[in-house]
């Protein structure tokens, strides 16, 4: 498959960052977001079974092309909302819809529950709240990611010496994928060095957190959605486990479809790609 996408580099304020563009300039508005440690390939497959949207399918920050973000920095949940708020400045987009997988779903809620007013609707793959931390565990959290921060020099990225080994270990990563699927993150999240190759992304990432939200807050977030809101949730992937998921759905305006397919269904195979796409084709186009 050969999606037909147009590769952009957006020069934010503050950071430089890269996206793939589908669909008409004069489509709905949309911004996909993909999941963490992935890249904008994610949405290869989906995002041309989606017409009439102008989709700009972003790298995070520290994800696929775009910039790391400057020594010093950190990669919180909330940092990546702003990025987005850019990114949609950028386009002269005062309201628009975002498509969101796993991390890209949970930065989608954070976005709309804090500025209703920006956001149309809301489509989430497999992905809604961030993992949580209560107050008596936040001492503990923030020993164990300064203690990571300090040991974080001395810790190299794995080279693989042919694209095939990447390929697998991606396979088998958090959120394990599909060949098919791992090729196309592998694609665009490798980049050639003495030896073989290594993943583009920033090791920062795979740093513990310092600070969670708590899950009222979490929860917060969701109850304070005001756009209609279309979560597809995997059989077999991440979000059925959440503890308390299906009692906050019961409380909230969240249309919610169970899909077969693990936590990348969108992207493992085209028949999860369709599926997907044939409930989010209504819903994104509706007035």
């Amino acid at each position: 498959m050969s999606p037909i996408f147009e590769e952009v580099r957006l020069r934010l304020p503050h950071i430089e960052l890269a996206a793939h563009l589908y669909g008409p300039e004069d489509g709905l508005p949309v911004i996909a977001l993909h999941g963490w440690l992935d890249n904008a390939a994610s949405f290869a497959r989906l995002a041309p079974r989606l017409p009439g949207l102008r989709i700009v399918a972003l790298d995070f920050a520290g994800h696929g092309h775009s910039d790391h973000r400057p020594l010093g920095a950190s990669y919180a949940i909330w940092d990546y909302v702003h990025d987005v708020l850019q990114v949609a400045e950028q386009f002269g987009w005062q309201r628009f819809s975002l498509l969101g997988h796993s991390m890209g779903a949970i930065v989608s809620v954070l976005l709309a529950g804090a500025l209703p007013e920006r956001v149309a609707r809301l489509a989430l793959i497999d992905g809604l709240m961030p993992y949580t931390g209560e107050a008596e565990s936040a001492p503990q959290k923030l020993a164990e990611a300064l203690k990571a921060q300090m040991a974080l020099a001395g810790k190299r990225k794995p080279v693989y010496a042919q694209f095939d080994r990447a390929v697998e270990a991606r396979m088998r990563g958090v959120g394990a994928v599909s060949r098919e699927a791992a090729e196309l993150l592998a694609q665009r999240g490798l980049m050639p060095v003495p030896g073989g190759f290594t993943w583009r992304t920033d090791s920062r990432l795979t740093l513990p957190s310092p600070l969670r939200l708590t899950r009222a807050h979490a929860q917060a977030f969701v109850r304070h959605l005001q756009c209609p809101t279309s979560l597809v949730l995997a059989e077999q992937g991440m979000l059925l486990a959440q503890p308390g998921l299906r009692e906050l759905l019961e409380e909230v305006s969240v249309s919610r479809t169970e899909l077969p397919g693990g936590h990348h269904l969108h992207l493992d195979d085209e028949g999860g790609a369709q599926l997907v796409a044939d409930c989010f084709n209504p819903f994104l186009r509706s007035p």
